[in-house]
């Protein structure tokens, strides 16, 4: 049998809510309205698990359009360690750093814009972005594009 997966382009008026739910999560974690995916589930109104069970297959028609490139804005303190932490944790999920672009330290905070491949990853975009938002350091993760 063929492993390939099949997509359809469906309306939403005759889905179940949960799937326009974690639709919706998933755009507020995108877009930084939350900021992790416990803030999301909340505002959303769903389950953690709930999540998780959908996050990787329920897309918005512009999500599902996309390509596998994200590229994230990252507000980090300026100690030892930091970046580093952030690149072990992208090839821990499998992903595939492209381009890395690190401004030089300001008043403690250095910005780091990273694009990361996501194609290989173990888990969601969403996932990694969660993750790596709990790490020592990190003040602010933003997603400026997706491809």
């Amino acid at each position: 049998m063929d492993n390939k997966k099949v997509f359809y382009l469906v309306n939403s008026d005759i889905l179940p809510d949960v799937f326009r739910h974690v639709v919706a999560a998933k755009k507020l974690l995108t877009t930084g309205q939350a900021a992790t995916i416990n803030d999301a589930i909340r505002m959303t109104g769903i389950s953690r698990s709930t999540f998780y069970k959908y996050k990787d297959s329920v897309f918005s028609f512009s999500e599902g359009s996309r390509g596998k490139i994200i590229t994230l804005s990252l507000t980090l303190s300026d100690m030892p360690g930091v970046l580093s932490g952030i690149l072990n944790m992208v090839a821990e999920e499998m992903g595939n750093i492209l381009t890395i672009n690190q401004n030089i330290p300001i008043h403690d905070t250095a910005n780091v814009t990273i694009s990361v491949d996501t194609k290989q990853m173990k888990e969601g975009r969403e996932t990694l972005i969660d993750r790596l938002s709990g790490l020592p350091g990190v003040r602010k993760i933003e997603v400026i594009a997706q491809e």
